[in-house]
């Protein structure tokens, strides 16, 4: 898809993966709706980009309506949705207070996989009524899952959940939105250079980086952007999830 005057909605798009994505799809000419809960680092990515801000909690149904139609009477419905909302949490299961409170794992899986889902099953429903595009595509969707859905560490369980589910849902979705033209897709990221990396001593980023085989650095969002946009361009991608991670999985343990 050539996103030229085609809207595209970015949830968590007011910073880190979200932010570099929606800059991305603005230089592609798309009309982005910058969807966060932090509405002033929204405005300040929407004003950059000449895109709307969004105030959005993307786990609560209302909250997803109201921010879907907001960017609809913005700049029509939706072609594009990129998934990038979530939170990072690390808790062990049984920690030095007792078990993990049940509310913590439950504001996780919340977060990530429900607001995804959320997201996506509004997105996908207006854009199963648009006129399809040369070659019968209606729209694209993709979700954010991290390599911790495959080899999640200690303290990750709720965000390893989170993330598996992104990926187990990604492929049966695709195969059912198929009938409408709509292609669903997942990019599963390594470590990235996001505010919650960024915020970490040199000394800690060094040591992160030093478990990358290469190049042997973080990520950078911008990075993630790049595939985000090739997966928008190029029509046979679909029911995919990539890892974008220089191959982390290799890393010794």
């Amino acid at each position: 898809m050539q996103l030229k005057g085609h809207a595209a909605i970015v949830t968590g798009g007011a910073s880190g993966l979200g932010a570099a994505t929606a800059r991305k799809l603005a230089g592609q000419g798309a009309r982005v709706a910058v969807c966060d809960l932090n509405a002033k680092l929204a405005e300040t990515v929407a004003a950059e980009i000449g895109g709307v801000a969004v105030v959005c909690d993307v786990a609560d149904a209302a909250s997803a309506e109201a921010a879907i139609a907001a960017a609809a009477k913005a700049h029509g419905p939706a072609r594009v949705l990129v998934n990038c909302a979530g939170i990072g949490v690390a808790k062990r299961v049984i920690g030095r207070d007792g078990p993990m409170p049940l509310a913590d794992f439950d504001r996780v899986i919340r977060i990530n996989l429900i607001g995804s889902f959320n997201m996506l099953r509004l997105a996908t429903a207006d854009m199963s009524k648009l006129e399809p595009l040369e070659g019968g595509e209606r729209g694209v969707v993709i979700s954010t899952a991290s390599v911790a859905a495959y080899d999640g560490q200690i303290g990750q369980s709720a965000y390893s959940a989170s993330k598996g589910g992104i990926v187990g849902m990604t492929l049966p979705i695709a195969r059912e939105l198929a009938q409408f033209g709509i292609r669903v897709l997942t990019i599963a990221p390594g470590l990235f250079l996001t505010p919650l990396l960024a915020g970490l001593p040199q000394e800690a980023q060094d040591s992160l980086a030093a478990a990358i085989p290469f190049p042997h650095r973080l990520g950078q969002p911008d990075e993630f952007a790049s595939l985000a946009l090739h997966m928008i361009d190029n029509p046979y991608l679909n029911g995919e999830v990539v890892r974008l991670d220089a191959s982390l999985r290799m890393a010794p343990r």
